[in-house]
């Protein structure tokens, strides 16, 4: 298997984990919402761990090689806060209420008569999270490209993090039509857009794939980990369960990062 193979295929296990969230929503009658609370802390440890610790500094040193330390650094970071910031423009541009990251009560959504306002909620949040995918495919193709063992871990993380994503775009499109396997096929196909970013994302950069376009990528990526992170998991994972519960898992997460970084160095 190429280096490509391998990335596109770790992308794609990420993407679909969507279709894994909508499997949960439906075998269990009550989401597990510890167990939720603590993967998601999980999720976030390993990103923010990963972000600041391996992929902030490979990063700098790509850019540093080739610009010098000074200006490669200067370049790490304007790349780091412009991955954010694009991150930040995305979830401006989703309507908090449509936003999947804006996880509604699964129970409130029962007891609903509304069918119709459920259908363009779960519609409207396929769609957030198609547009919201695009540069997380971006980043665990460019990851596994450069270190497979890092685009394992960033694939892992971001694979949970998709879970109750999935989950937000099938249990009301369930509600709204009775039909769980409508409702897999919109939370399966929303996670397609990883790949496909990926993929779009290859192709538009495949002839300058450089030390330099891979510090930029590598750069930019640490930002929307990190802003992912701080902004949709671990506040949907306290919302979910006890506060000491999200934080158990983020330094689980960051400890089980940390081993596998160590115990794979070269």
């Amino acid at each position: 298997m190429t280096n490509v193979q391998f990335a596109l295929s770790l992308t794609i296990f990420a993407g679909l984990s969507t279709g894994i969230g909508s499997l949960f929503a439906f075998v269990s009658k009550k989401t597990d919402a510890k167990f939720l609370s603590v993967s998601l802390g999980f999720s976030a440890g390993v990103m923010l761990y990963v972000s600041f610790i391996e992929i902030f500094q490979k990063a700098r040193f790509a850019l540093g090689e080739v610009y010098g330390m000074k200006t490669g650094t200067w370049l790490t970071v304007a790349g780091f806060f412009g991955g954010m910031f694009l991150i930040a423009m995305i979830d401006k541009l989703v309507p908090s209420y449509e936003n999947p990251h804006e996880i509604q009560s699964l129970s409130s959504l029962e007891g609903s008569g509304n069918k119709a306002g459920l259908m363009r909620m779960g519609i409207l949040s396929a769609l957030a999270i198609t547009i919201h995918n695009f540069p997380e495919g971006l980043a665990t193709f460019a990851s596994a490209m450069k270190d497979p063992t890092l685009g394992v871990s960033i694939a892992i993380a971001i694979a949970i993090h998709n879970i109750p994503e999935g989950i937000a775009v099938s249990v009301p499109i369930y509600y709204a039509t009775g039909s769980k396997k409508k409702a897999f096929i919109f939370s399966f196909l929303s996670g397609l857009s990883e790949p496909v970013g990926a993929v779009l994302g290859y192709f538009l950069l495949r002839t300058v794939f450089n030390d330099v376009t891979f510090g930029i990528i590598f750069a930019s990526v640490a930002g929307i980990m990190v802003y992912i992170s701080l902004d949709q998991l671990l506040p949907t994972a306290e919302e979910y369960g006890e506060h000491h519960l999200s934080i158990y898992g983020l330094v689980s997460g960051m400890i089980l990062m940390a081993l596998s970084l160590l115990l794979f160095m070269n």
